[in-house]
Formats: C-alpha cells, structure tokens, sequence
C-alpha cells in the first residue's frame, strides 16, 4: 500500500468529463497520532478575525489574576465553558502618535493594520486577515470569507488594500446558497464532473497571464507597481480556478448544514443580533471543516455599536456616552449588559469550531482566532486598556488559557505573534510607536 495516496483515486468519464471518485478519510492517511497526513504534512492551520465595538468595563471585564486559570469578572463570566481555548490580553494600547484620533476608528485600525490612520475614512493599507490569506488561502475556493451579525453590509473590518472593504454577507439564506448551492464542490461526494464554465475561465485567464511579462516592460514604474497588484489577483484567482477543476479530498468532519429556511429579522436588538450571529457562526464553521476557505471573518458589531435593548431607549454606543454611573455597582448598567451580550456570542463562535471533531482533536485546535475591538474602557473611548483575544492552538503552536497583561505595550505585538504563527514571514509589523518585531513568549507552545 506505499502507492496509496490520500489522492489516489478511481477515475472515469462521465458526461464528458472526468470523474473521480475519492477515498474516504482512512486512518492510512494520518499519522499514528491522527494529528498529521501520513507524508508528514501537518494538518492545516485556518486563521479567524472577529470584531465588535465599544470595548469593555475595566473592573468588572478584566481578570484579577494572571496566567492559567484566570478568574472570569462579571462581564466575561460567559466563558466560563470555553475560557481554556481563549488567550485574553488586557492592558494594551493603541498608539495614534501625531496622526489626528477619529473615535472608534483608530483603535480597531491599528489592531488590523499596525497604523495609525490619517483621518477617520481611509485605511492605511491591507488588513491582517488579507496578509494571512494571501500566505494561506490561494488553494482554496474562497480566499477569505466575511460574514456580519449587523444586516448592514457596510460593517467589515477586512480591507483588502487602502480604498477596497471586504463587504460582509449580511443574510444567512444568501450565505448558505454561496457556500453550499450547486457551486459546492462536496468533498464526499462519490463523483465529481469538471465545471465546464470554470474551465473555460481558467483557460482565457491563463491566456491572459502569458501577456503579463511584455506588458509589464511597455509601462512606466508605478504602472508595473499597479499591475504587478492586479496580476497578483489574478494568479491567485487562477489557483482558485485550478483547485476547482480538482476532486476535492474526502473530508470527514465536512457536514453541509441544514440551509436556512428565511433570514432572521434584520432589525439592530440584541436578540436579533444574536440569532444572525449564530447562524452565520455555524456557516463559517463549516466553510472552514470542508476547507472552502482558510480565513474568515466575523463581524458582531461595528464600532460605535448600535445594538439596541428591548424596553430600553439608548443603543449601546449612546448608552456608553450618557449612562450615569450607578453608585453602587461602580459601573453603567445598561452599557455592561450590552458587552455581557456581545462576550456570549463571543463565547459561542469559540465554542463551535470546538465542537467539530478533526483528527484526534477538533477544528479550532487547528486555528487561531483573533479578536479586537475599538476602544478600552467604554465611558471614556480610551486607547489604553484595550482588551485582546485570540481562540485556538494554531496547530499545537499555541498555549491557551492565559491572561496576559500586555503593560502598557501596543496592541500590535499581538497580531504580529498571530501572523507569524500562520507563517507570513515579516521582521516587524506596524509604525512608529505601534511598529512590534517580537513574538509574545507566554502564549507560544
């Protein structure tokens, strides 16, 4: 059995097309332990974002003790069930320096980019999520996929360079259709037949690409910079093109869910936004299981959330703003009950990639998840005192279970440990006083 192949297949004709039909997931393919193909590969790592506004309250979010085994403060109590998967960092700062400090936009910027931006409309460049999916993501169907919890499509925190937003999907019937409509290439499906109309575009694209080299020497300097971007794109597309004319590798823990049968209210309550949350959650969590994609995005709230309470008056954003602080909680109510509801949808997204079962572990054992908000401290829209979290082991790579106070330093550090974990090969990342270059040890296995 040496020939033997987690590719090896039985090949056919059907229609005019080739079929193929795949091997289930055998224990051949694995290693002994079941953490790794059985050429040594390991298994692949996915890489998460996942986003929400208006930070937290300092004394009743942020742990009194550090380590393993922190202590989980009022806000956060809803991660009792999956606090050993989550790395909390607290005590972190975003840095404008001498760039102007548009409000609830700096903060989440510079976590996503490493920059402090000019102003509060234009991205200083790609988002993390961009240059990890541009190291991970070229074999797969989607590059990166991004949904939102908002009904509003303008709510993304993924921007692929400084002028162009990775627009979210906003309704889960839609989703459901773009992951698992007939375009889903089943990985366990017992036959597979070529899509004739991707092979004609992957043809002319090819044809396109063998022009590139004269092109590139007819233009000017910052032409060539233009194109060499724009045909970056396309080599990427082409990969895509490729992989899709391919029988895709049997996949065990791929489970198409049930589809949606009508999109949830697309009103701003928390309960609605929940709802959407979830659903959107469980479509994310199998992109990744049957590997469409190896990036995503979730979006829960924007900055300056307007998730709305029912029976009271002020969305969060306002509320942060004109709450009094009751005296003797020691803090805004009504502001805490909004992050209380933001930290349980939270603790679900980390909870399903958790329930799926890869190898001899489970799908977010294979991930790193990566989390920001806007600001630190909710009352004030601080910069300092911003909370951070990442979910999953990366592979093994990571130690979770640990709060770790970050001491004042820039939030970047931890990015810059995310992407260096998922393999983008960098010296340092960001500018000025947010510009990082080494790993954060405590959570490296």
């Amino acid at each position: 059995m040496r020939d033997l192949t987690r590719r090896s297949v039985l090949r056919g004709m059907l229609g005019g097309g080739v079929v193929s039909v795949g091997l289930p997931m055998l224990d051949f393919f694995l290693n002994n332990n079941g953490t790794a193909l059985a050429s040594g590969a390991p298994m692949p790592v996915r890489f998460g974002t996942w986003g929400y506004g208006l930070g937290m309250t300092e004394n009743i979010f942020v742990p009194k003790t550090y380590g393993p085994n922190y202590d989980l403060p009022e806000e956060i109590e809803s991660w009792a069930p999956v606090r050993d998967h989550i790395n909390l960092f607290t005590n972190a700062a975003a840095f404008p320096d001498d760039s102007p400090v548009p409000c609830h936009y700096t903060g989440w910027v510079i976590g996503r980019t490493g920059i402090a931006p000019k102003d509060g409309q234009t991205m200083p460049g790609e988002t993390i999520d961009v240059t990890i999916a541009n190291q991970v993501g070229s074999t797969t169907r989607f590059k990166s996929l991004t949904a939102t919890a908002t009904a509003d499509v303008r709510s993304t925190y993924s921007y692929e360079n400084a002028t162009t937003p990775n627009a979210p999907e906003w309704s889960p019937m839609k989703f459901y259709q773009r992951l698992f409509g007939p375009d889903f290439p089943d990985p366990n499906a017992k036959s597979f037949t070529p899509d004739p109309e991707v092979m004609v575009r992957k043809s002319v694209l090819s044809g396109v690409m063998d022009q590139t080299k004269s092109l590139m020497q007819r233009v000017g300097a910052e032409d060539r910079q233009r194109l060499d971007q724009y045909f970056t794109g396309l080599r990427q597309l082409e990969n895509q093109f490729e992989q899709r004319l391919k029988k895709p590798e049997p996949i065990a823990s791929c489970q198409v869910p049930m589809a949606p049968q009508a999109d949830p209210p697309m009103d701003k309550t928390a309960e609605s936004v929940a709802l959407r949350h979830k659903m959107m959650t469980d479509l994310l969590v199998m992109a990744v299981a049957c590997d469409q994609t190896r990036v995503i995005n979730m979006v829960y709230s924007g900055a300056a959330s307007v998730v709305i309470k029912p029976g009271y008056e002020k969305p969060a954003h306002t509320t942060t703003h004109e709450e009094p602080v009751d005296k003797n909680l020691g803090y805004q109510p009504n502001a805490s009950w909004f992050t209380r509801r933001t930290m349980e949808s939270w603790a679900e997204f980390v909870n399903a990639f958790a329930q799926i079962k890869e190898g001899d572990g489970t799908l977010l054992d294979n991930m790193l998840i990566y989390a920001t908000t806007d600001h630190g401290y909710a009352r004030l829209h601080t910069l300092h005192g911003m909370p951070v979290f990442t979910a999953g082991r990366a592979g093994g790579l990571v130690k979770t279970g640990q709060h770790i106070d970050m001491k004042g330093g820039p939030l970047t550090q931890v990015g810059y440990t995310a992407m260096r974990l998922m393999g983008v090969d960098t010296p340092s990342w960001g500018t000025k006083s947010n510009r990082v270059s080494n790993a954060i040890g405590e959570m490296l296995a």
